[in-house]
Order: C-alpha cells, then structure tokens, then sequence
C-alpha cells in the first residue's frame, strides 16, 4: 500500500491534495497498488480531480479538514462562455474504488441568483464511499454521475464527463452532512445514504440578510435514475433539519422521467411540505417516477402526501436495505461499523 500525507506547512510529503493526487501513478510505477492520502487539518483551497482508482482521502476531522473553492454557474470563461453546472465542482471523482472520509468539501460562491448552481463534490465512480464528511454548499451540492443522456435546454451538457459514456454507478454515505437548498442532492447513480443529516438552507435570505420573495421552494433531490436501473436514492434513518420555513421544502423532485427516491425510517422536520413530492411541472412524469416513504417520523411526516407516490409493504423492505441495494453482482458492502 502507498500512503501519502499532505500538509501546507511544508511538514508532510505534499503541500497540497491534487499535487498529491498528480504523483500516484509515477508513484505505483504500474502496478495496482491501493493508495492512502492522509490529509492534515487546513483549509485548502483547491479545485481537485480525482482520476486514479483505488485512493482513500482520509482526513483529520471533518471540521478542521476542509477542501474549498467558489466556482459557480454564471461564472464566465474568459472567451465569455458561462461554466454552467458541471464546471463548478470543488471536488470531481471520475474513478472508481474510492473512499472519503473525515473531511468537509464546500463550494463556497453562495446563494444568489447571480450565482446560480454551484457543485461542492461531483461523485462519478463507481464503489464511491463517503464516511463522516460534511458537503456544502446552495444549490446542487452534491451530484451523483453519471450525467443523464442529454440536456432538456441545449445540445450538451459541458463540463469534465460530458462526453463520456454513461454508465451505472453505485455509491454510499455514511454518518454525513449534506447541506443546500435547491435539488441538493441530484443524479443517477444508486445512492444510499445512512446515518445522514440532510440541511435544508432557508431559501429567501441572501447572504446579506436580504431578503428574496420570489425565491422558489427548497428540494432535496433531485434524481435522474435510469429507467433501467432498479434503485436510485435511498436514504435509511436519516434527520431532515433546516432553517427553512415551515412546510416549504420538498423531498425530491424528478430531473428525469424514471427518478428513484425513498426515504425509509427518516426523521423529518417541519420545513418538509406536507405534499412530500413535486413533479417538477410535468405531470406524465408522476406515472414513472418511484417515490416512496416507510416509517417516517417527526413533524415533517405529517400531511397529506401526493397520491402518485409508491407502497412499500413491509414484507418488501429488506429489498431496499443498504446491503442489498449496493452488492450488484461484486457484492461491494461498504458499510461499517457505525460505533
């Protein structure tokens, strides 16, 4: 096993994480290694691609760990072309058996229309795990690849995996925090989450105490799950907090026609609408989407939920258990020991 540690001190191999990142294939001299980057505590402003299998990111703690940057959607390339969403990320992962645990990813451009979207961590691998990490940011945080087929509004997505082939991912959270306000959590991939706290920011205050009328109500999700593909989003005994107002925040709504979302034994807050689901003003989509809830609790569970949401049975729940959703045919478990 390799292992690597980074410091901006100038105490450890690296100063920084992606210069560490740049050295693992010189550094396996073409075997297939696994590698370890330990990370001290430092906020390291840093845009980071992650392209090699089979790397663990582990930092100190999560608080005092933190990878940062402020890319956002209207930014401007300088030929005056807008990044858009798939540019913004603080931190990409495009490969596959990798772990990241302990650290905070932020993408730190704020609220705000002028801002638009704007990626803290873009998850494209498959065997992906996060373990008590924290990932903030507003609108888009955290985005699940691989990217649907093609773009609603124009011709091509943009941005580092638009051209390559989409695939069927899987990928596991646990013991996480996740925050934003607007489809917060979006994607394809097969996602469990365990153990999670989901915050959902408060929509109509900017960051200078402002406030905005016209704002549109906070979402989750937002899944895009291949009508092929058994499972999206999967939330297991998480809490759904915020500062959000009072029912003004929904569970998910559909990027695409087939989006997968269950939330099973979940805590939920007054900021959930009593609605639970949106369909995103597209009413044939409420036929395909797979929404369901089993055993939620707290005020967030009360109200009437829309009528096109799905039935768990209870005889049918080990089939949504994290073990199951995630082993595919390699039997890939991540999930540890949470003590």
């Amino acid at each position: 096993m390799i292992e690597i540690t980074v410091a901006q001190d100038g105490t450890a191999d690296f100063n920084s994480i992606q210069e560490a990142i740049d050295q693992i294939l010189s550094l396996r001299a073409g075997s297939s290694e696994s590698c370890t980057i330990f990370i001290k505590s430092g906020i390291y402003q840093e845009k980071i691609h992650l392209n090699q299998p089979g790397v663990r990111l582990i930092g100190e703690t999560a608080e005092d760990t933190i990878i940062t940057y402020g890319d956002y959607a209207h930014k401007l390339f300088p030929d005056g072309s807008p990044y858009h969403t798939f540019n913004t990320y603080t931190v990409l992962i495009s490969s596959d058996d990798v772990s990241v645990s302990h650290l905070t990813i932020e993408n730190s451009a704020g609220y705000g229309k002028e801002i638009g979207q704007a990626i803290a961590a873009y998850v494209d691998g498959d065997r992906v795990s996060f373990y008590h990490c924290r990932l903030l940011g507003h609108q888009d945080t955290l985005f699940t690849g691989p990217l649907p087929e093609a773009p609603i509004d124009r011709g091509r997505f943009g941005g580092p995996r638009d051209m390559f082939p989409r695939r069927p991912v899987r990928q596991y959270y646990e013991c996480c925090y996740i925050e934003g306000d607007v489809d917060f959590i979006f994607g394809s991939a097969t996602a469990v989450f365990v153990d999670c706290e989901l915050f959902s920011k408060r929509r109509h205050v900017n960051e200078n105490g402002s406030t905005d009328r016209t704002a549109s109500p906070g979402y989750i999700t937002a899944a895009s799950t291949a009508e092929e593909v058994t499972f999206g989003y999967v939330f297991w005994d998480c809490s759904l907090t915020g500062n959000a107002d009072s029912g003004s925040v929904y569970l998910g709504r559909p990027w695409r026609e087939y989006a997968k979302t269950v939330f099973v034994n979940c805590d939920l807050g007054q900021h959930i609408h009593p609605a639970g689901w949106h369909n995103w003003g597209k009413r044939e989509r409420e036929q395909t989407v797979g929404y369901a809830e089993y055993g939620s609790h707290g005020p967030g569970a009360e109200g009437e939920r829309v009528q096109w949401t799905k039935k768990i049975e209870p005889e049918m729940l080990h089939t949504y258990s994290p073990a199951e959703v995630l082993k595919g045919n390699d039997s890939w478990n991540p999930i540890r020991d949470k003590s």
